[in-house]
């Protein structure tokens, strides 16, 4: 996730500095790489949600390891949980912004 940060504020200056030199960035090579680059970026936020809803499931439903149940103190089970639904609703709006710029790119 630290990769989408970094590509949307990437992102975000390059909008900024767009419109303070009043230039169109509807260039097909540039939007191709904005689309690929979203593209990328929610694989990878797909693959941390599901891999982080693996682990959550392992500590929390388990019965040979019991981790929340013996240690309930120490392990924040319900904080891990809604960080996994937390994950998989940015990689939903992830995913429906790269649609979208495909969409662009197909316009253009």
């Amino acid at each position: 996730m630290g990769l989408q940060v970094l590509w949307s504020l990437g992102l975000a200056c390059l909008d900024v500095y767009a419109l303070r030199i009043k230039r169109d960035l509807r260039n097909p090579v540039l939007v191709s790489l904005f689309v690929v680059g979203d593209w990328v970026t929610a694989t990878l936020a797909l693959a941390a949600a599901c891999s982080s809803a693996g682990v959550t499931v392992l500590y929390v439903r388990d019965l040979d390891l019991d981790f929340c149940g013996l240690q309930p103190h120490h392990l924040p089970c319900g904080k891990f949980q809604i960080s996994v639904a937390l994950a998989f609703i940015s990689w939903f709006l992830i995913a429906l912004s790269s649609h979208v710029m495909f969409w662009l790119l197909a316009s253009i």
